[in-house]
C-alpha cells in the first residue's frame, strides 16, 4: 500500500469527498476506519492528528492535514501528474481556469453545503441514529438548497460542468450530499431541473464514486 491514509468512516460525506478525489487521481491509500459511535474521533491519538475531533484525518508520509477541501486541493497538487489531471483545470489552463474551479468550489463549501449538509443530516443520519427529524427543518434547507440549484441550472446551460467543461474538483466536491439527499427522497431538487439533472446523472456514474458507494456498502472491517 502507499504512504498515504485517511482516517474516517466512508459514510461520512467528507471522508467520501476525499476517497472520491483519491480514486480520480489514481492515488493508492489505505482507510481506516473510526467508530465514531464508540468515540474514536476523540481519543487522545485521534485528537493529535484531527485537533478538532471530527472525520476525516489524513496522513501523507509526514504531512497531516484535516479538512476534506484542503485535502482534496493538496492531493491534486501534489499528485499533479497522476490519474485524472485537471481536477483544478486543465494544464494550459492558467490562472483563469483554476480559479473558475476555485470559485465553484467555493460556491459549494460556502452556498451548497450549509442548507445540504442539514438536509443529510435530517434525511439520512438523524433515522440512523435514532433521532427524530425536523420537519421545519427540512422545509426551510430545502427552499434554502432550490435558490442554489436554481443558479446551477443557469450555469450548467452554459457549460457542461460546474467550471467549464471539463470534470473538476468543484463537480466532485457535490457528490458526497448530493448522493444522501437523493436517497432520501428529495431527488425532485435535482430532476426538475433540466441541466442539473443532465449534470448529476454524469458525475455521479464516474468510476470514483461508484467505487466509494460500493466502499460505503461495506461493512467495516
Amino acid at each position: 500500500m502507499g504512504s498515504v491514509t485517511v482516517y474516517g468512516p466512508p459514510i461520512s460525506p467528507a471522508v467520501s469527498r476525499v476517497l472520491a478525489c483519491l480514486l480520480e487521481k489514481d492515488v493508492v491509500f489505505n482507510l481506516v476506519n473510526i467508530d465514531m459511535s464508540k468515540a474514536q474521533h476523540k481519543s487522545p491519538d485521534f485528537l493529535k492528528i484531527q485537533p478538532f475531533g471530527q472525520v476525516p484525518a489524513f496522513q501523507d508520509e509526514h504531512t497531516t492535514l484535516f479538512e476534506s477541501r484542503a485535502i482534496c486541493r493538496y492531493i491534486c497538487d501534489k499528485y499533479a501528474d497522476r490519474g485524472n489531471r485537471s481536477l483544478l483545470g486543465r494544464r494550459g489552463g492558467g490562472l483563469v481556469e483554476r480559479a473558475h474551479v476555485e470559485q465553484w468550489l467555493e460556491a459549494e463549501g460556502q452556498s451548497f453545503n450549509p442548507p445540504s449538509s442539514t438536509l443529510v443530516f435530517q434525511l439520512a443520519f438523524a433515522p440512523q441514529m435514532g433521532l427524530p427529524q425536523d420537519p421545519a427543518a427540512i422545509v426551510l434547507n430545502e427552499g434554502k438548497l432550490a435558490k442554489v440549484l436554481d443558479v446551477y441550472e443557469r450555469q450548467l446551460q452554459e457549460s457542461r460542468f460546474l467550471a467549464g467543461d471539463e470534470f473538476s474538483l468543484a463537480d466532485l466536491s457535490h457528490l458526497p450530499n448530493s448522493h444522501y439527499i437523493r436517497a432520501g427522497g428529495k431527488e425532485e431538487l435535482f430532476t426538475s431541473r433540466k441541466h442539473v439533472a443532465r449534470w448529476w446523472e454524469e458525475i455521479s456514474m464516474r468510476p470514483s464514486w461508484q467505487k466509494v458507494v460500493e466502499m460505503q456498502r461495506t461493512p467495516p472491517a
